[in-house]
């Protein structure tokens, strides 16, 4: 179903506030944060991209915005940075990101135009920020196992899915191996979560659809929505199970945005599997 019809061109980030019981998620290139709040529709509006985040407190979130991570109040709507994100560096912006178990937040960040090999993956934790993998075109995959033991991430234009062990702090130990390999059937693996029994649900770019992979990587199910580019998932609602789903407008022209009239809303789709616990970010 339509969880929310407002159209993102760029819709990511979905995050569900467990103290608030509320979902925000985001439109990127729309520089806007997007909510509801007791079925009342809110956004903020920022003067830059704007793509995940992660929860500090009732009212505090983490924010990625295009240059630094920064502290969001969603009630007095004061801003207080953290931490530089490639401010240097004006041709990139940040994308996918996700609380680890630790109280860490990863971060992906990319060129404004897909530019190969612009971006990379970072993680914040306690104050510091640090890079684990540089070279990333379309970081995506964010998400961790339930016993917080790997990690997963993905270059969407290499079409496959990588998973690192991770050690007590959270940090990466070793070389990253293979998940999930994608590129004989042409999928373009996007945002995933992980639920609490350690299936990943992964948003497959262009597809319509978010798929369920086991541990091992076999591809169990999936759901399918309304919308071809179907760009990040999360779970929330009462037990946490309620698949969230944003999708986005970015790539489609006039005839596709005829055909999908729906493309770019946010989905929920009811009683498919229990999510994780929603981890609290440590600033």
């Amino acid at each position: 179903m339509i969880y929310d019809n407002r159209p993102c061109a760029l819709g990511a980030g979905p995050l569900w506030h467990p103290q608030r019981g509320q979902l925000f998620w985001f439109d990127i290139t729309g520089q806007r944060m997007l909510s509801l709040e007791k079925g009342e529709q809110r956004q903020w509006r920022f003067p830059e991209m704007v793509s995940a985040a992660g929860w500090v407190d009732r009212d505090m979130l983490l924010v990625a915005g295009e240059r630094d991570l920064f502290l969001f109040d969603v009630e007095s709507e004061e801003t207080e940075s953290l931490v530089d994100l490639e401010s240097d560096n004006r041709l990139t912006r940040s994308n996918d990101g996700r609380a680890d178990p630790m109280g860490g937040f990863w971060i992906g960040t990319m060129g404004k135009k897909a530019e190969p090999g612009a971006g990379a993956i970072y993680r914040y934790y306690r104050g510091e920020l640090r890079q684990l993998y540089p070279g990333i075109t379309i970081p995506n995959a964010i998400c961790f196992a339930p016993d917080g033991r790997s990690g997963h991430f993905a270059d969407t234009v290499t079409g496959q899915v990588m998973r690192v062990a991770l050690d007590a702090q959270g940090w990466p130990v070793g070389q990253p191996e293979v998940y999930l390999d994608l590129r004989a059937e042409g999928l373009n693996p996007a945002g995933a979560v992980i639920d609490a029994e350690g299936l990943m649900w992964l948003a497959e770019w262009g597809a319509a659809r978010v798929a369920a992979y086991a541990p091992d990587g076999t591809r169990l199910r999936h759901v399918a929505f309304d919308a071809p580019h179907t760009s990040c998932p999360a779970f929330g609602g009462a037990g946490l199970t309620t698949l969230f789903c944003t999708t986005a407008l970015e790539g489609m022209d006039t005839a596709a945005r005829a055909a999908h009239p729906h493309a770019g809303m946010t989905f929920a789709a009811e009683g498919i599997a229990k999510g994780q616990p929603l981890y609290r970010v440590l600033p």
